[in-house]
């Protein structure tokens, strides 16, 4: 073999070397951009399917109820999309503004008292009730705050929602200031586990709930950025992790100790 023949099979295994590294990048970056075409287009999809979902499921229970007469679609060569939602929205606006009067809180008392002879359907009223009061009430403190706290051990950390102030007995059985701590389960944040714990054992944390939902949501995968100063950075509220020592309120023991 001489070196003419030589030099050229080198030169042809450079180019080889090179088109393999090419199609490599071009495939690296093809599996990127439709990665990135996933990220964005993922979440959009699924909501809008989740939304339309909702709306067929509306529509298919309200519209059969509304009189041919009154109905648009027998007019029309086409379902009208959102129709059964809309009524709905109406027909809840009409309850409201009707049980604001006389009449209405007078149908309402009446209502109550019925259910309350029922055994059955008076627990079931009166929680579900208390639920929505307590969720819908503009005033209430229900789920506006986020904590961390220590579960289920010391030394290991879970988020939680503050529901209320601990009211009735279990409070009165105890001296310290106990809050009502719902803790989800991840990723469905609707199941979960109502705690009471003391105020003083838990870190209030500056994150929304939004925030502290979509952390539960995603196991932790979206985490919220932390958007405090840099000297709020820099004070410790917690405690190292050391055995059963106390790590809430944390307390810094260096200065006694020199």
């Amino acid at each position: 073999m001489n070196e003419n023949e030589t030099n050229q099979q080198r030169r042809d295994a450079a180019k080889t070397r090179l088109s393999d590294r090419r199609k490599g990048r071009f495939r690296s970056h093809l599996r990127g951009y439709f990665l990135a075409g996933v990220l964005v287009t993922a979440p959009i999809g699924i909501t809008f399917y989740i939304s339309w979902l909702l709306i067929r499921w509306v529509d298919s229970k309200v519209t059969p109820l509304i009189p041919v007469t009154y109905n648009p679609e027998t007019y029309l060569p086409f379902a009208v999309p959102g129709l059964g939602l809309v009524i709905v929205f109406i027909l809840l606006t009409f309850i409201g503004w009707a049980t604001a009067g006389l009449l209405g809180r007078l149908w309402t008392r009446v209502t109550e008292r019925a259910l309350a002879r029922m055994p059955v359907v008076r627990s079931v009223y009166g929680a579900v009730k208390q639920i929505i009061e307590t969720i819908l009430k503009q005033q209430s403190n229900a789920f506006r705050q986020v904590v961390l706290f220590e579960y289920p051990r010391r030394g290991s950390w879970a988020l939680g929602f503050i529901t209320g102030q601990t009211q009735g007995e279990v409070q009165n059985l105890t001296s310290d200031d106990v809050v009502n701590v719902f803790l989800p389960t991840t990723p469905n944040p609707t199941s979960g586990y109502l705690l009471f714990i003391p105020k003083k054992e838990l870190v209030i944390l500056d994150m929304t709930v939004e925030e502290g939902i979509k952390m539960v949501v995603s196991g932790g995968i979206v985490t919220p950025p932390d958007r405090r100063s840099a000297a709020e950075r820099e004070t410790r509220r917690v405690a190292p992790a050391d055995a059963n020592a106390k790590t809430i309120p944390y307390e810094d023991n260096r200065a006694a100790d020199e």
